[in-house]
């Protein structure tokens, strides 16, 4: 894909909550993507809600990749180290690409917002399909970090010097 870098393309993304617990009354953090996402110009293509099953989690992010208007999928949740947390393990093996630096920034980033703490993220990123994944631990402050300092970056056309709308079928 060759855009010109002055112009804004924006992107469907769809947003996926990961959790046991969670509704769409109390999703903060899938909210707060939805509502980022839309605030930035971009599109919103569905926002769902699964449990912990890695299976459950795999079902819905395949129908993603599969849909061709679908260029990013952002997850919250499942990314620590509970019994439960499984987002990874699902996800992971979907990839055509793992995207390394994603994990790598978001745990520098995080560093200097919760310190050590952050070492218990399993943030990761990959590419399916000419469809970015993105998956964010489940908390707010989490999602707001990967959001405002990653992601409203790297899913700008106009971002320079690289971003990842030139790997999309858009």
């Amino acid at each position: 894909m060759s855009h010109s870098a002055k112009e804004f393309y924006p992107l469907t993304i769809a947003v996926l909550t990961v959790s046991d617990t969670r509704n769409d009354d109390n999703d903060t953090s899938g909210k707060y993507l939805a509502e980022s996402l839309v605030e930035a110009g971009h599109q919103l293509a569905e926002r769902k809600i699964v449990i912990d099953d890695r299976y459950q989690i795999r079902a819905q992010i395949s129908q993603w990749i599969a849909d061709p208007n679908i260029h990013v999928i952002i997850t919250t949740g499942g990314t620590g180290f509970s019994d439960r947390d499984m987002t990874p393990e699902a996800i992971q093996p979907l990839f055509d690409k793992n995207v390394e630096g994603f994990g790598e920034i978001f745990r520098a980033i995080s560093f200097e917002e919760i310190g050590s703490s952050t070492i218990q993220s399993r943030s990761l990123a990959g590419m399916a399909n000419h469809t970015a994944i993105f998956c964010l631990p489940g908390s707010t402050g989490a999602c707001r970090t990967g959001w405002s300092k990653i992601l409203v970056d790297q899913l700008d056309s106009r971002h320079k010097p690289c971003n990842f709308v030139m790997h999309l079928e858009v």
